[in-house]
């Protein structure tokens, strides 16, 4: 116990020693394998600086794209699926950096005295072309450098998985989970709020429920370590942010629309008072142009990479049922326009025809084979590049909605509406942080987050991320039924909530 008490002191050391070690190893096993290709790794010269300097910095700075190593913060297989995927691109940036500079002039005269000898006047000798010499560095080198890499990437494979697991259990031996406590306002949503608190019980340890104008409230708030604030009126919540404060606990806030603007607001000082400043509410010409012409080059790209990929699964449609391909339906884009979105159909035929616009659920029967694997991998959305090509939608931005959903949406989400500010996109932050079964009100608190603080490297950040939606197993599930005992501990605390009023009463 002494010693875990000791070492708790040094935790962001130890993490810190854990992380460089990794990164050491990440750099070892890649340079390790590709100095018996590449001789000018065993020295210090042009080609090895450049070289582990791109190493380091497009790994680090891909990691960092895609979530970082946030050790204690993440499930272990969110820390490894962030790592992974910045590791990889790193790899590659590297790879066509030190090939990229195998292509030179003294490379080429390098092969031609190899393979022809050394010219001059009397040999007679006649140089290879460059054309021969590039055919020549793309079949002896390139082509054995990418089996390299391949063999290069899953020995990191297993050097992360190594460290994010061992990383995560060094800081859970050292942190205990902390008792926690909700406060709360409308118990209609703690029943998903608290099992995602209890599917990181490694971090939290649930241990009571309590509504904002409990008169017990300040007891509970000392009782706890950590305090999650869920839709807890602004003023109560204020003076109870403060008491948290005071006494040192771990304060979490679930935002409502307000808080993020403010969030996105900037400082400005009118002559010597501090105000929030926030009046920016829509993109400038720069950014619709910039946006617009990243739309049309992305999409092109993207159509004729996956072209191949949508042939097929259009093929496998057609074979399995003998019905349509494609699946149109009408959306909201920018404004409150209408237009029709294009996907591929992964449910069966007329398959809302007795039950009208309905959410997919967790096994539904609706959903044929086919549409199971197009969902999994999101293939289903591909079309939707067309749509974009055309102006319909952007990459990046909130998802279309249907007409009906969106309008029962702003029945009890009024704010609804403003997501309409941008256009659709194929892509955005909901996408890559929420799950299908994600609630409106946390999927549109993204949704303006994402409005509120674009920019271009927002959207690019976001379009690298969008690949790690790929690595998680639940990113397309449906709306399925709580386990039974997060629904008893929400019944049970709600109970005693109103027999401890009652009793207060008689």
């Amino acid at each position: 116990m002494k010693y875990i008490n000791f070492a708790s002191k040094f935790e962001k050391t130890f993490i810190f020693i854990i992380k460089l070690f990794m990164m050491g190893l990440l750099f070892v096993s890649f340079f390790g394998i590709f100095y018996t290709q590449i001789p000018q790794f065993k020295t210090i010269n042009r080609t090895s600086l450049i070289s582990f300097g791109m190493f380091f910095i497009s790994v680090l700075g891909s990691i960092r794209i895609y979530g970082g190593f946030p050790v204690g913060k993440k499930q272990t297989s969110d820390i490894r699926n962030s790592a992974i995927l910045g590791t990889l691109v790193g790899d590659i940036i590297t790879f066509i950096t030190m090939y990229t500079m195998g292509v030179s002039s003294s490379k080429y005269f390098e092969f031609s005295d190899e393979f022809v000898g050394p010219v001059d006047a009397l040999s007679g000798n006649i140089r290879p072309s460059f054309s021969t010499f590039l055919h020549h560095y793309l079949r002896d080198k390139i082509f054995s450098g990418i089996l390299l890499l391949i063999v290069v990437f899953l020995i990191q494979i297993v050097i992360i998985w190594f460290f994010a697991k061992f990383s995560n259990k060094i800081y859970f031996k050292l942190n205990k989970p902390k008792k926690t406590l909700i406060i709360y306002s409308d118990p209609q949503y703690l029943p998903l709020l608290v099992s995602k608190i209890k599917k990181n019980s490694s971090r939290w340890k649930l241990m009571k429920l309590v509504k904002h104008n409990d008169p017990e409230i300040l007891e509970r708030i000392r009782e706890n370590q950590a305090v999650f604030f869920f839709d807890v009126p602004k003023q109560t919540r204020t003076k109870l942010i403060a008491f948290c404060y005071k006494h040192n606990k771990d304060i979490y806030i679930s935002p409502d629309i307000s808080d993020i603007i403010v969030y996105s607001s900037s400082t400005l000082i009118v002559d010597d008072t501090t105000v929030l400043s926030s009046t920016d509410y829509g993109m400038s010409f720069e950014q619709l142009f910039l946006k617009r012409f990243v739309d049309i080059l992305v999409s092109l790209i993207l159509i004729i990479l996956t072209s191949p990929i949508m042939i097929l699964f259009a093929i496998a449609i057609k074979i399995y049922d003998k019905g349509p391909i494609l699946y149109k339906q009408r959306r909201l884009t920018k404004g409150g326009q209408e237009f029709n979105v294009l996907k591929f159909r992964s449910m069966i035929v007329n398959a809302e025809k007795n039950t009208g616009a309905t959410i997919a659920q967790k096994n539904d029967s609706r959903i044929t084979p086919v549409g199971k694997i197009l969902r999994r991998f999101r293939i289903d959305e591909l079309p939707q590049l067309f749509n974009i090509f055309k102006g319909d939608m952007s990459v990046v931005g909130p998802r279309p909605e249907r007409m009906e959903i969106a309008e029962k949406y702003k029945q009890h989400l009024p704010e609804f509406q403003y997501r309409l500010k941008v256009k659709a996109g194929l892509t955005g932050l909901a996408q890559i942080m929420s799950k299908y079964n994600t609630t409106p009100k946390d999927k549109l608190t993204l949704d303006i987050s994402y409005i509120q603080q674009y920019s271009l490297w927002l959207d690019i950040k976001i379009i690298l991320r969008t690949l790690i939606v790929f690595l998680k197993s639940d990113s397309t599930e449906g709306s399925k039924e709580l386990p039974k005992d997060i629904t008893d501990f929400v019944e049970n605390e709600l109970k005693n909530e109103n027999n401890f009023k009652k009793a207060k009463t008689d």
